[in-house]
């Protein structure tokens, strides 16, 4: 897979920007059941539409280096579009909906499409549709109400550990006094995968509250990649677009 494919599909697990309105923060206690961490969480909104996101992304793994601009189109649990440029050209495009993922890039002049199993199975973790928007807007990837944690805390931080016998190790960090969430990470210790999302500069907005500053670590056997995000243009609510199709003559590829 060239970088571009790595950018289109990472760039599904960040977040937003514009107007800054100081988050209310309160007092925490030192210690809080995982039930109360999880309700309060849930206690900080999420009220939009459709959002528009423009922004600059640097990315790197264990060979190079490269700057690009990302842009990432919601239609809220329906269809999410990101078109990844660089020096002005569309250099890479990808659509995900809740029954399908597809990509092409323009370098290979390649394209694939899929479902999320498949999907899965290359990145080393179970993903579907809202999972993918959870990361993309700041949220946690699973549903935390369904779930069985073990909380702790820890700098500042309320900790929870996914309590579940799984394959996966997932963990969650909370601010102490806004209970937004901080970072995420999620290994597959048997097949040496492992990928945290951070999440940093939270800005209130009317329709929820997003970080503006998100970093990517992605570890697997065949090398780490960083993809770091600052987002420079922000609107909810608007009319958008969503326009995808594969060009002409694009070899369509296969993740095995």
């Amino acid at each position: 897979m060239k970088r571009f494919l790595a950018m289109a599909l990472l760039v599904f697990l960040t977040s937003c920007k514009s107007k800054a309105v100081a988050v209310e923060t309160v007092k925490a206690p030192t210690r809080v059941k995982a039930n109360t961490i999880i309700e309060n969480y849930y206690n900080n909104k999420i009220d939009f539409s459709t959002l528009y996101i423009k922004s600059n992304v640097q990315y790197s793994d264990d060979k190079q280096t490269q700057n690009v601009t990302a842009e990432i189109k919601i239609k809220k649990d329906q269809q999410i579009l990101v078109s990844v440029r660089f020096l002005g050209i569309t250099m890479a495009k990808a659509s995900i909906t809740p029954t399908s993922v597809s990509y092409y890039e323009k370098m290979g002049g390649s394209y694939f499409e899929g479902d999320f199993s498949t999907l899965s199975q290359w990145l080393g973790t179970d993903l579907d549709f809202n999972k993918m928007q959870n990361m993309l807007l700041g949220r946690a990837i699973d549903d935390l109400e369904k779930g069985k944690y073990t909380e702790s805390f820890v700098d500042q931080e309320y900790r929870l550990d996914d309590a579940s016998a799984s394959n996966f190790k997932k963990v969650f960090y909370f601010d102490a006094n806004t209970f937004l969430l901080n970072k995420q990470e999620i290994a597959q210790t048997a097949k040496g995968r492992m990928i945290q999302v951070a999440y940093s500069d939270k800005t209130v907005y009317k329709e929820l509250t997003l970080p503006s500053k998100v970093s990517i670590n992605a570890i697997q056997e065949k090398g780490k990649t960083q993809i770091n995000f600052d987002y420079n243009t922000i609107s909810f609510n608007e009319e958008l677009s969503f326009p995808y199709s594969v060009p002409n003559g694009y070899k369509r590829i296969i993740i095995k």
